[in-house]
């Protein structure tokens, strides 16, 4: 079967690209390859079912939640905004609401509504999508690619590839995209979780799960060395560390790194003079009763004091200088050492991917491949929980589909 443009991977990026690719081109042969049963279910799944399709803000705001690949951004993103991805959407009916802290949902929280509209585009312009077309070998030859799927082979000149990464599998994000884009030449960068919880070696606030530490300054440290530090919003889990103050920062973790959390906006010194004028004032009270006027949850600070044996019942006026210099340093900086991060089916997105050296910013298409162009998660790109993925997923695709439609 021999089509002008194939797509791989039923996904946004992928509907995306090919309802671009098909502006002013409504007499083109445009296919899309699933290999699922049907259609973006990831998408399905993004915000909690909900849909947090981008962010609010100067466009030039986003470029500080891409990590170290943000440069590579910067076409796609002014070429295709987050108002302008809005705009799309609110042409055709949909109506959105700003969350906290800027998130964008439509209105309705269904993300199906948003799933609906890029099928209603892919009508109107005759793009058709197979359904479990498993792609099983690519090669290009005589200036066409010829795909073999699980049950047929296709040819194209164009090729665009928006297979995902390995994140939710389930939705069937399994890494088949690099397997692709490395049988026809490109480099993968090591794709790992990212946008993940952590998981804490010796764990001793298993039963603190659910307890948030709002606003905390973290630390990240490797062999002793500070990598990084932030302030955001932490939660403690069953198992370790989540919330945007380490998922965010997840893509920077590795297995046997320190995270060091600040409980109080005090440095040592000014928390040791503020300590000794609580139980000058107030010495009476148990240890616990004392603390508690801190702001940190009651159950965290009996667990510290369990783990450094101190005795929370005893009157604060009782405090030896060694447990008071013990419940400081605790206080400055809890210390959890990393296990591992959590697994692809935990973690919202894949950090690693298709080079980015590889892939021409301005339009998506590859520097080692000509024609074949790559849009999404399959690409070494990873942005900050809050709607960042699903716009680079989008404004990549619009990069490529547009000029693919210039080429058609």
């Amino acid at each position: 079967m021999k089509v002008d443009l194939l797509v791989i991977g039923a996904g946004p990026a992928g509907l995306f690209s090919a309802i671009q690719a098909a502006e002013n081109n409504q007499n083109k042969n445009i296919l899309i390859l699933e290999k699922n049963s049907s259609a973006g279910k990831k998408l399905l799944i993004s915000g909690s079912g909900q849909c947090n399709l981008t962010h609010a803000g100067d466009i030039a705001d986003f470029f500080d939640h891409y990590g170290n690949n943000s440069n590579f951004l910067l076409g796609p993103l002014y070429s295709f905004n987050n108002q302008d991805l809005m705009h799309f959407f609110k042409k055709r009916g949909i109506s959105f609401r700003k969350a906290r802290g800027g998130k964008i949902f439509p209105e309705s929280n269904n993300a199906s509504d948003i799933l609906n509209i890029l099928f209603k585009e892919l009508k109107t312009r005759d793009i058709k999508i197979t359904y479990n077309a498993n792609v099983e070998n690519i090669e290009q030859k005589n200036g066409l690619f010829k795909v073999q799927s699980s049950d047929k082979i296709y040819q194209s000149k164009y090729l665009i590839l928006a297979a995902g990464g390995k994140s939710f599998p389930k939705t069937g994000s399994t890494g088949d995209g690099f397997k692709i884009a490395k049988s026809l030449g490109h480099n993968i960068i090591e794709p790992r979780p990212a946008l993940a919880p952590v998981i804490i070696k010796n764990y001793q606030f298993r039963m603190l799960s659910g307890i948030s530490l709002r606003n905390k300054e973290t630390s990240l440290w490797r062999n002793g060395n500070l990598l990084k530090s932030w302030t955001d919003d932490l939660l403690l889990t069953h198992r370790g560390l989540s919330g945007p103050g380490i998922i965010n920062y997840s893509r920077y973790m590795k297995k046997g790194d320190l995270i060091k959390i600040k409980l109080l906006n005090y440095n040592k010194k000014e928390l040791e003079s503020d300590l000794l004028k609580k139980i000058e004032r107030e010495g009476r009270l148990n240890l616990v009763n004392l603390l508690i006027k801190y702001p940190i949850a009651q159950r965290l600070i009996e667990k510290i004091l369990e783990l450094a044996n101190i005795d929370g019942s005893q009157n604060a006026a009782h405090l030896t200088k060694d447990e008071r210099k013990e419940i400081i340093d605790i206080f400055s900086n809890l210390k959890f050492e990393i296990k591992s991060l959590a697994n692809y089916n935990q973690s919202m997105v894949t950090k690693g991917g298709i080079d980015l050296n590889e892939i021409t910013p301005q339009n998506m298409e590859s520097r080692i491949v000509k024609r074949f162009f790559a849009a999404g998660e399959v690409l070494d790109i990873d942005g900050d929980t809050g709607g960042y993925n699903l716009q680079a997923a989008f404004s990549t695709a619009y990069s490529a589909g547009k000029y693919i439609s210039e080429q058609l």
